[in-house]
This record gives C-alpha cells, sequence and structure tokens, in this order.
C-alpha cells in the first residue's frame, strides 16, 4: 500500500452560510492524501498504473467551484468523486480550510477534515 498526498491546493471559491460568502468569496485551501496499491506502477513505470493526481487537482477544482454553505459538504462530494472516478484508491482524506474566515476573530483559517473509504 501507498501514499500520495497532494497539499495545498489553492483556490479561491465561493462557500459559506452568508450572503456576503456568496458574492465575495474567500481563499481556500486544499490537502488530500490518497491510500492505493502502487506496486504495480513502481515496476511498470506507467501512469496509467496510478494515481494520476492531475485528476485529483482537477475533482478538487471543479467540485470548489460548486457554491455550497458547508466545508463538510464540499469535502463530502470531493471525496464521492474520487472514490467513483478512481478505482485504485482504496481510502481518502480530505482537509478543507477556509483562509481568514469572517467569524470576528484574527484567525488564520478554519479546517475541516474528512475520509472514506471503499
Amino acid at each position: 500500500m501507498g501514499l500520495i498526498e497532494v497539499k495545498n491546493i489553492r483556490l479561491y471559491a465561493y462557500h459559506g452560510c452568508l450572503d456576503e460568502e456568496g458574492k465575495i468569496g474567500s481563499e481556500y485551501r486544499v490537502d488530500l492524501a490518497v491510500r492505493a496499491d502502487l506496486s504495480k506502477s513502481a515496476k511498470s513505470d506507467r501512469l496509467s498504473d496510478t494515481v494520476d493526481y492531475v485528476h485529483l487537482n482537477k475533482i478538487v477544482k471543479e467540485e470548489m467551484a460548486i457554491r455550497t454553505k458547508l466545508l463538510e459538504t464540499v469535502a463530502d462530494k470531493i471525496l464521492d468523486r474520487i472514490l467513483k472516478e478512481i478505482p485504485l484508491v482504496k481510502k481518502v482524506i480530505v482537509k478543507v480550510s477556509k483562509l481568514n474566515p469572517p467569524i470576528g476573530g484574527n484567525v488564520a483559517m478554519v479546517t475541516i477534515e474528512m475520509s472514506k473509504k471503499r
């Protein structure tokens, strides 16, 4: 079993419960970790035998572009798509962070973490 991580995917999106969050948006950070059997790709040296992190990044960008009220909702959609579209993945962990959240204080980020496995 192996681990592939894609860290610090930076995006601008429009998630949040407040109306102004849907209008002005804010910066987000997404971190992914996927567990998969990488032994075949280690021997074959073929992209088709591994988890393509370009595909992972594409899923994150597409799902983050769809407005949700909660970070949990967008994280769940990312998890579901990765498991649906990439059969080699056995487990995925996603962290979604809202940078400088509008919560009335000096807070660098708020992060939720969720995971799913086959």
